[in-house]
């Protein structure tokens, strides 16, 4: 049994890392502002990372998992709080890498500001550093886009909507954009293996070896959801970013890294089902946007609903 904090605990990343850690047998404690309901399990420390006090002091962890460091000052403010511990694994992410960098991105190049990802990217950078300069034995994860129960990010959920009100769906240009997507479950996997082996290597790309396009992607939600997707392909000079849930950005992480950690990842499939069982219970907790509205007004409504 280990003793760990989980940074946040209450959203989607945080709090299904906490609640599999519970799961798991350990002790684990949050450390939120108490805003939302906590995991169960869960030991609360009530506070706000950004100003924490003393709060942390008292405390001796195994693990600290950083799932809601966005800038090098949470970092250095979250440092300067806790008392003692043994490993630090902070979860970063893909955008600190360029976008003008040659593909797949490794773990040896260089990061920096990507245009698509803007302050998130290079704050995510900022924080990485704040880190590995003052606990040079921690770790980092360069996820892509994590999905799976609990996202409360209108990705995979704006699909499934559409697909659960029949609607066509529009897919930017012909769909081919390919995306990299990574479990958290698998997320999961990766932090127990590092927590176990302490490997050499102190950053991973992280993610599915295997990219998908944007078309098989919304195939495989309508099929989570039982549903077959008729397709409109958008080729007029409109953002996708108004009526879709990715940028028109499309990179590949090398994650051959990570097979020292994991050998394989849940499949997509199997993944997108159980997002989709979570999402029929809790669709009060997805932050919609208003895509569906766009494509009525841009559009008009193509089936009705």
């Amino acid at each position: 049994m280990k003793k760990i904090l989980v940074t946040g605990g209450t959203v989607f990343v945080s709090k299904y890392i906490a609640e599999y850690y519970i799961k798991a047998g350990n002790e684990v404690y949050v450390l939120n502002r108490n805003h939302h309901p906590q995991p169960k399990g869960a030991v609360l420390i009530e506070g706000d990372r950004h100003d924490p006090g003393d709060k942390l002091k008292g405390y001796t962890f195994d693990a600290v998992l950083d799932v809601t460091a966005y800038t090098g000052e949470d970092v250095e403010q979250l440092l300067d709080a806790l008392g003692e511990f043994k490993d630090y694994i902070l979860i970063s992410s893909s955008a600190v890498y360029p976008e003008y960098l040659s593909q797949p991105f490794t773990e040896e190049q260089e990061t920096g500001a990507n245009k698509y990802w803007g302050a998130y990217g290079t704050g995510k950078i900022d924080a990485e550093k704040a880190l590995l300069k003052q606990v040079p034995s921690a770790y980092v994860f360069r996820p892509p886009y994590l999905y799976g129960p609990g996202n409360n990010v209108y990705r995979e959920a704006f699909v499934f909507e559409c697909a659960e009100k029949d609607r066509k769906f529009y897919l930017p240009r012909k769909g081919e954009m390919k995306l990299q997507f990574f479990h958290v479950m698998d997320l999961c996997r990766c932090i127990d293996s590092v927590l176990e082996k302490h490997p050499e290597n102190h950053i991973f790309n992280v993610g599915n070896e295997d990219t998908v396009s944007i078309r098989e992607w919304v195939n495989l939600c309508y099929e989570a959801a039982g549903k077959k997707p008729e397709f409109a392909e958008v080729y007029l000079d409109v953002n996708p970013r108004e009526y879709f849930s990715f940028h028109d950005y499309e990179y590949r992480l090398d994650v051959e890294k990570q097979r020292s950690l994991i050998s394989n990842t849940l499949s997509l499939q199997e993944g997108l089902e159980e997002s989709y069982l979570w999402y029929q219970g809790h669709k009060e907790e997805v932050n919609k946007k208003d895509y569906i509205r766009y494509l009525d007004e841009k559009f008009g409504s193509t089936l009705p609903e």
